[in-house]
């Protein structure tokens, strides 16, 4: 009789402590990776995977977006466009920023460009190269005066701006500067184009060549090199700031500061 009691009592302890020991397994799983061993699990596991997954995705996109406070998503904005601005005027503002960039490089004005053909028929290709060179040094020197109107605009931009251009497309932001800086850019642009068409010879130059073209021709051709050049010089500015806003955008290795990591990582997933 003792026997058996103590047998009793042994197999009693050793199934306490079995249950002892599976329940410290199941807290350590629940710990680490959050699955609860007392909570059966569906048949349905496919679908309710999936369910899961998507439904996660979503709030933690609107997480992501909302968790933001209208002062970050500012700045990040103001500091995507400001890296643009930088790099892009950077980039412009040396020998062959322009001429040596085919995404931006300044070509022969439509109106004249029957006078390149007329100049390489006759042995005079040299000249016409020489005189599209000079229409892209005229830019080369004359960019870095868009740097303090896009400062200005981009200081100016409001909270609202801001969440809209966060959520629109590619190049939302450069749109937006475009539109606030295109008419001031182009009068700050054309004296300074003007000069630089002086300081480079391309104003002679060209004078020379449209001369001889009409020499030769019998025509009259003119043209209005400073609207040209200060018109191209423009669109190349907002194509490098564009390009910039895209790589910000969509390339997480572009986001270098942590405010560009925290609104574009939120944009992610919008």
């Amino acid at each position: 009789m003792k026997k058996n009691f103590f047998l009793a009592a042994g197999l009693l302890f050793s199934m306490s402590t079995q249950a002892q020991i599976f329940d410290i397994i199941k807290s350590a799983v629940k710990d680490k990776t959050g699955v609860d061993l007392n909570v059966p699990v569906k048949n349905n596991s496919t679908n309710t995977t999936t369910t899961t997954t998507t439904a996660g995705h979503a709030n933690n996109s609107s997480t992501n977006i909302g968790s933001l406070t209208s002062t970050q998503i500012s700045s990040g904005l103001k500091e995507a466009l400001s890296m643009g601005v930088t790099d892009g005027v950077k980039k412009l503002a040396i020998t062959d920023g322009f001429f040596k960039n085919e995404a931006v490089k300044i070509l022969m004005p439509e109106k004249l460009r029957k006078i390149d053909t007329t100049l390489r028929s006759i042995g005079m290709g040299s000249l016409a190269d020489e005189g599209v060179k000079l229409l892209n040094r005229a830019a080369e020197d004359a960019v870095t005066e868009a740097a303090p109107i896009f400062t200005n605009a981009i200081t100016s931009m409001t909270i609202t701006d801001a969440k809209n251009i966060l959520l629109g497309n590619n190049n939302a932001a450069t749109s937006y500067l475009q539109g606030k800086t295109q008419s001031q850019l182009f009068s700050a642009f054309q004296p300074k184009v003007k000069a630089s068409l002086g300081k480079v010879g391309a104003d002679t130059l060209w004078k020379n060549l449209i001369s001889k073209y009409n020499t030769f021709t019998g025509q009259s051709v003119t043209t209005d090199l400073n609207e040209y050049v200060t018109t191209e010089t423009i669109n190349g500015v907002f194509k490098m700031v564009a390009d910039k806003e895209s790589g910000i955008r969509n390339t997480p290795a572009m986001r270098t500061t942590s405010i560009l990591q925290k609104v574009f990582g939120a944009q992610d997933g919008k």
